[in-house]
């Protein structure tokens, strides 16, 4: 009986040992798939943020001429640097 119950611990120790270690293996997972949903969140906002860009670009070009587009936001830029100058005259 002594025997038998002895025995019966060790199983049990093996199985606990078992699933901490399997416990170990899917928190480690966890914290992997954390880490990778988190890279594809900030991936997703600069994408966002570029597409923005882009439709900005197009609008003041009406296609996809981006260097146009830059030179029409620089000249913007450059009157509106004008106007806040005569302003603070």
């Amino acid at each position: 009986m002594l025997s038998q119950i002895k025995h019966n611990f060790e199983q049990l120790i093996a199985l606990y040992e078992a699933e901490k270690t399997e416990n170990e293996k899917l928190r480690l997972e966890l914290q992997q798939c954390k880490e990778a949903g988190e890279n594809l969140r900030k991936r997703t906002l600069e994408l966002e943020s570029e597409i923005e860009t882009r439709k900005l670009a197009e609008a003041f070009t009406g296609g996809g001429d981006h260097v146009a587009a830059r030179e029409k936001i620089d000249k913007l830029v450059r009157e509106i640097d004008k106007c806040i100058a005569l302003l603070e005259q």
